[in-house]
């Protein structure tokens, strides 16, 4: 399945570890012009104990070459996702409904910026990249950051994400 959704990535990864691993000249080489962010398990764990490493310094660095972006969050917790997007001076959409395509429709219409133009950037499978697919945009899958797994994940969580390794350096939220 993985194979068929790579045919429209225009020469991206399909995967990374973390989002600070995503190349900025890989984003420019590609004509992408904007990044719809998954937040939850993508920058920062859902729980909010953990960041990506190097992830703020990454968006930072984006904003300042001029990627426009998007956050895309499922989230259930409204407060939380407006509280992220106002720290990190984001525009939001929350709830979602990944993979719906209303959302990400959203976000491009608002970037005034085609599909091909804009990557989308999250940890799961069956929400991000589906979502992505639908609509034509180029995607990363990076991978998820620890969190207490949800109902559905212990079932079918190792399809539909890629764990974050245990060797790997995480970054503690401190407030």
């Amino acid at each position: 399945m993985l194979k068929n959704l790579s045919i429209r990535n225009y020469g991206l990864p399909n995967r990374v570890l973390k989002l600070a691993e995503v190349r900025h000249e890989w984003l420019s080489n590609s004509a992408i012009q904007g990044i719809i962010l998954d937040l939850d398990n993508t920058i920062i764990s859902e729980d909010d104990r953990y960041f990506s490493p190097g992830a703020i310094q990454w968006i930072e660095q984006a904003k300042l070459l001029g990627f426009r972006f998007f956050l895309l969050s499922n989230g259930n917790r409204q407060h939380r996702a407006r509280n992220w997007a106002e720290r990190l001076e984001l525009p939001l959409i929350n709830p979602a409904k990944k993979p719906l395509p209303f959302s990400f429709k959203k976000a491009l219409k608002q970037m005034k910026l085609e599909a091909r133009q804009v990557v989308v950037i999250g940890d799961s499978l069956h929400t991000d990249v589906i979502g992505a697919w639908w609509i034509g945009c180029p995607w990363i899958q990076v991978a998820s950051l620890p969190h207490p797994p949800r109902w559905w994940e212990k079932l079918a969580g190792r399809w539909v994400q890629i764990p974050y390794p245990a060797q790997e350096e995480l970054w503690e939220v401190e407030f």
